[in-house]
């Protein structure tokens, strides 16, 4: 099982406990966390799954793809480490990692 925190935008502290094998967005989603909308399911065809990573985690990521590529170019809140939680695979590596969910 593999621990993650997300901050939501007001600052709320959530720590949830993953399966291994989901994703961010579906772990996000089955656990209430606020900013999370995930309006199309997870097929990567809106950002409303939009998250912030740290440094240190990023190196456990597989690259980013153009489609997430695409539709990260469109938000005015993007930054280095902004990534879609339905394009992140809970592995163990992801332990302890704390996910910044940015305001809308």
């Amino acid at each position: 099982m593999t621990k993650i925190t997300f901050i939501s935008p007001n600052d709320e502290k959530n720590t949830i406990t993953v399966k291994t094998g989901s994703t961010l967005m579906e772990a996000a989603v089955d656990n209430d966390i606020p900013g999370i909308d995930a309006d199309c399911g997870g097929g990567c065809a809106c950002a409303t799954c939009h998250v912030i990573l740290p440094d240190d985690f990023m190196s456990a990521l597989p690259a980013m793809d153009e489609d997430e590529q695409y539709l990260l170019d469109f938000l005015d809140n993007r930054q280095k480490n902004s990534r879609l939680s339905c394009q992140i695979d809970i592995t163990d590596k992801l332990d302890g990692m704390i996910v910044v969910v940015p305001e809308i």
